[in-house]
């Protein structure tokens, strides 16, 4: 009743009223509905920004040297971040290069640091990022042999065409408890076997010659693809392997691992110390830890390293990563890749007969892979 007075007494009627209350209602209740709706609208871009950032495939091509860890340490990332998916071709460093100089991949890897004349020539300003430590090593095919010592200086020769024999007097001299005259005739010939591509795991082989063997220095030098004085070629350390297993009399060189996997022998070497070592995680780390400083641009060169205990023909393995990258959503997912490699991926690289990197290398690297765009 009083109600009804109130409304009488300011002209109005009930049924005005009735309008009044609805119409606030609605007004009342408009802005919470926008704002859902916004916010609704707001969610579902963002949803969409995260799916896009996530689902992303990268393409690397490049080095067979590091293949086998970065098979694993690739395919084990695509399963911890759905939707990411990396196709890496190992293709050997040369031609990681030339991809990645001409923006045709979006990352590329090489066990040969760029030279100047290659970081002036590419289309792309590109960093080296330090993945691994490994080996290359001798391997041969012998029957009835299964350990060969060999000196850098009879490495070069070999390779140089000068010692042509199992049974000559310089292997034998380093042998003396290996019985060469036991070795089928046509097994004595040695068949030379080298890369046919262009490729970082010769230039660790050929970086090293040139620093024991002034000829090998003054000829064929080193490089990815130099000109071979003599023997075979194969595609990548998997067909280098393939043919010294398939040639009895063969010698090559591979990165440790594919001697491994192959059941291949593989020799010892002379370091700069004089010492005879067969490589190992031990022996490639040793090397390393007898650099005195990383460069600042990571470029650099451990084989012949001293130290006792050093493997000489050790060396760092390279990712090439664009610093600025074309695309802006990849970018992140690269960054966030080489952070869970340096991290994470560590810690598995000597079950496959790779050596981490150094704890202070790490830490500089981590440093580099924050400050790319």
């Amino acid at each position: 009743m009083q109600l009804a007075k109130e409304v009488k007494k300011f002209g109005l009627d009930s049924n005005s009223l009735n309008i009044d209350r609805t119409q606030s209602r609605a007004a009342a209740i408009l802005p919470r509905r926008v704002s859902v709706k916004r916010t609704l609208i707001a969610v579902g871009l963002l949803v969409m920004a995260l799916s896009t950032a996530q689902a992303q495939k990268l393409t690397g091509a490049g080095a067979t040297f590091p293949y086998p860890i970065y098979s694993k340490w690739f395919s084990e990332y695509s399963a911890a971040h759905p939707g990411v998916e990396i196709n890496y071709q190992s293709i050997g460093s040369g031609g990681g290069i030339r991809q990645v100089t001409a923006g045709l991949v979006d990352f590329g890897a090489s066990d040969m640091p760029m030279t100047d004349e290659m970081l002036a020539g590419s289309k792309i300003k590109l960093i080296h990022i330090p993945t691994v430590l490994g080996a290359v090593v001798p391997i041969f095919n012998v029957p009835g042999i299964s350990d060969i010592r060999f000196s850098g200086d009879v490495l070069a020769d070999i390779y140089l065409g000068k010692i042509t024999r199992w049974d000559d007097p310089r292997i034998a001299k380093d042998n003396p408890s290996v019985n060469f005259s036991q070795v089928p005739e046509a097994a004595k010939k040695i068949t030379v076997v080298h890369r046919s591509d262009g490729s970082g795991t010769t230039f660790i082989w050929t970086d090293y010659l040139s620093k024991v063997n002034s000829d090998w220095a003054n000829g064929p030098g080193k490089g990815p693809s130099p000109s071979w004085p003599v023997g075979v070629g194969g595609k990548g350390n998997e067909n280098v392997a393939g043919l010294v297993r398939q040639l009895p009399g063969a010698i090559g060189y591979v990165e440790l691992i594919y001697a491994l996997q192959n059941n291949i022998s593989y020799g010892e070497v002379k370091n700069a110390s004089g010492k005879w070592v067969k490589a190992s995680i031990e022996g490639v780390t040793a090397a390393a830890a007898n650099l005195k400083q990383m460069p600042a641009d990571y470029r650099v060169s451990i084989t012949n390293a001293p130290g006792a205990t050093s493997y000489p023909i050790s060396s760092f393995t390279y990712l090439l990563i664009p610093v600025h990258a074309a695309d802006p959503v990849k970018g992140k997912v690269i960054k966030d890749m080489l952070s869970w490699i340096v991290k994470n991926g560590e810690s598995e690289v000597s079950g496959l007969s790779y050596a981490p990197l150094p704890a202070s290398l790490i830490e500089k690297e981590l440093k580099s892979i924050y400050a790319l765009q």
